[in-house]
């Protein structure tokens, strides 16, 4: 019994080597204050609170929101066939002495001969297909020094015992956004899309403690 609390304790200890890294939180981007001034100037026009008339109004200072549509389909398809064949044959004849070969019985002798034949055949395929599609509102984290937004949000949904997320973090460009505050998936540079999610039927269909251990690549079985 003993031996086998120390086998457990081991193997929880080593698995804490294979856990998976911690999820990040995107949280959403508050905007930057807008600057305060030490006494009213009288006029209509307020710094931080500027909206320019002849612009559509869409994300472009930190903090601004901005709806991102999902449309990625990807499909890959990937087959290999190889196929090799050796042989080799060597012959050596025996020695000869005074220009006879040595023989016995009338039969010739000590003569060899090597004989090799090496065949291989392989095949494999691979395809993988994937689709999301959706919506999610991000917000802009921060505005770079060439006007480009980086982006970046998180969407949360509960469903009976589950909980399912989106997340999308890149970099747009303001002249890419539709005049109603919309850009496709597809216009996001350096786009990190994550889809998941937590709760019951995700720990059911999620490896245990031992089996990500024994799982291990570093493992030598």
């Amino acid at each position: 019994m003993r031996n086998l609390f120390v086998t457990v304790a081991a193997a929880s200890m080593l698995g804490g080597c294979v856990t998976p890294p911690k999820e990040p939180d995107w949280s959403a981007t508050w905007p930057e204050p807008a600057p305060t001034q030490e006494h009213a100037n009288g006029a209509i026009f307020q710094a931080g609170h500027d909206i320019a008339l002849f612009e559509n109004a869409v994300a472009r200072r930190v903090g601004d929101t901005l709806t991102i549509r999902l449309n990625e389909r990807t499909n890959a398809q990937k087959s290999s066939s190889t196929s090799t064949s050796k042989a080799t044959s060597v012959e050596l004849p025996g020695p000869t002495i005074a220009g006879r070969p040595v023989t016995r019985h009338g039969t010739a002798i000590l003569n060899a001969q090597v004989d090799n034949s090496t065949s291989f055949e392989g095949e494999g395929d691979s395809a993988q297909s994937n689709r999301l599609e959706g919506d999610i509102t991000v917000t802009v984290a921060q505005r770079l020094p060439n006007g480009n937004l980086l982006v970046r949000g998180q969407k949360w949904i509960t469903i009976n015992q589950g909980r399912e997320y989106v997340r999308i973090q890149g970099i747009v460009r303001p002249i890419d956004i539709d005049p109603d505050n919309s850009i496709s998936s597809l216009k996001v540079a350096d786009a990190q899309i994550a889809y998941g999610g937590k709760g019951a039927l995700n720990d059911a269909a999620t490896p245990g403690l031992l089996a990500r251990f024994f799982n291990a690549p570093w493992l030598p079985f």
